[in-house]
């Protein structure tokens, strides 16, 4: 294993190119952009909040309605930045929720390939698995498409299946 100077140096070394610190800032404002967008367009069904930064492997924000919170739920938006994809995540306020839904949730169809927990979530549905970043207005209309539709996939399996 390198030493943490060894690491720090590369690191270095590649933000002085400058093409990381580029993309990373232009993601981030993509995903700021799309909050924005969505806070206007989906302002009747969702509520928002602010954008979080994860240590360089997600973007992402949480979005909510009457019916997660009242269940303790919300959802996030996400730029895994190491798949680099967008994904929608079913989230607890706290762990010990997100554990009580995982079992609830466990043989849903988003977790049918997972044989445990996801590290921060409940369930992790891809929206958009290759992104194609040089046409930003497509890209927004597929993620808010694929968004609605897993969001209100999820709302209902919820409704339908929770006591």
């Amino acid at each position: 294993m390198k030493s943490l100077n060894e690491y720090v140096a590369v690191y270095k070394e590649q933000l002085h190119k400058g093409d990381i610190l580029i993309a990373y800032n232009e993601l981030v404002k993509f995903v700021m952009k799309l909050r924005t967008d969505f806070m206007k367009s989906l302002s009747d069904q969702y509520s928002f909040t602010g954008i979080l930064h994860g240590y360089m492997d997600y973007t992402y924000f949480y979005y909510s309605n009457d019916f997660l919170k009242s269940k303790k739920l919300k959802f996030g938006l996400v730029l895994n930045h190491v798949e680099m994809r967008f994904e929608v995540w079913l989230l607890g306020n706290t762990l010990p929720i997100q554990k009580e839904y995982w079992e609830l949730l466990r043989s849903a169809k988003w977790n049918k390939d997972r044989k445990e927990m996801p590290k921060y979530s409940i369930i992790e549905a891809v929206l958009v698995a290759n992104p194609d970043f040089n046409n930003l207005n497509i890209l927004t209309e597929q993620i808010e498409t694929e968004m609605i539709q897993v969001s209100d996939e999820i709302v209902t399996y919820l409704k339908n299946n929770l006591r």
